[in-house]
């Protein structure tokens, strides 16, 4: 348990130091550039990780309550360390964005200075975060007692959206939102991100109902209190964040549409 956990605390911040010396010395990007590019490599690998261990831990489960798979428990504590990592990451991103826009607030107030406007902008993944580490880890791990192996490996596959996700920040981060890539891409993460999170919940639902032969409206009424609680407060933001991404794809074919009139 301690060596999965040790694992994934020295994978995911060696990864991106790695990732970001490289693109710093062999590319020559500079130190904004590469954090942000190697904050996206990171997150991307650890949802392809995920995303394959989901598949491997969802095929394999015949008994969607009661089969297990030794990949389910490893992976959880394996990537639990990430989300803490992110944190942190995602504040180098938000802090070399600063530096470059040339806000006053960093070279005032330093590093201490950007944590307000870092928490102002993503407070939501942020809390997200916080409660995978604090509320999933221990509900995954201890409280579901060995039970939905399969619905475990199913939540596993919500990361396929984020190497799309990535990519298209990525691309932004160097003006490519007219390229035929950045279109390609957006329509991909719509599709999955609809798809694998967003449809997820309710699936997750409507597979129980079936296993257990009952109505779906009555699932919550049976379900673990951990289950409906994790399912409350993590639907709702996937839901948020779909029509964030559905309101820039508008805007931004309203853009292209202006463009060539």
């Amino acid at each position: 348990m301690l060596g999965l956990l040790a694992a994934g605390s020295v994978f995911f911040p060696g990864l991106f130091f790695v990732s970001k010396q490289t693109l710093k010395l062999l590319v020559g990007w500079s130190e904004a550039d590469a954090v942000v590019v190697s904050t996206r490599l990171v997150s991307s690998l650890q949802a392809v990780l995920a995303s394959s261990a989901g598949c491997i831990i969802a095929s394999s489960c015949g008994d969607i309550m009661e089969d297990r798979h030794p990949l389910t428990e490893a992976y959880i504590l394996f990537a639990t360390p990430y989300f803490l990592y992110d944190i942190y990451a995602m504040f180098l991103c938000h802090w070399h964005k600063l530096q470059v826009k040339g806000h006053q607030e960093t070279h005032s107030g330093g590093l201490k200075a950007a944590v307000p406007s870092y928490l102002r902008r993503e407070l939501l993944m942020v809390l997200h975060h916080i409660f995978m580490v604090a509320f999933c880890f221990p509900a995954s791990l201890l409280w579901r007692r060995g039970k939905g192996d399969y619905f475990q490996g199913v939540l596993f596959l919500a990361e396929l959206s984020t190497p799309s996700v990535c990519l298209g920040k990525v691309l932004i981060q160097f003006k490519k939102q007219s390229s035929l890539l950045h279109k390609v891409n957006g329509v991909i993460m719509l599709a999955t991100f609809f798809g694998c999170r967003v449809l997820l919940f309710p699936y997750l639902y409507y597979a129980y109902s079936r296993y257990a032969s009952i109505p779906w409206y009555s699932v919550p009424l049976v379900a673990p209190w951990q289950c409906n609680l994790g399912s409350a407060l993590l639907w709702p933001l996937q839901i948020y964040w779909f029509c964030l991404i559905c309101k820039g794809a508008v805007r931004q074919f309203k853009q292209h549409s202006n463009a060539h009139q």
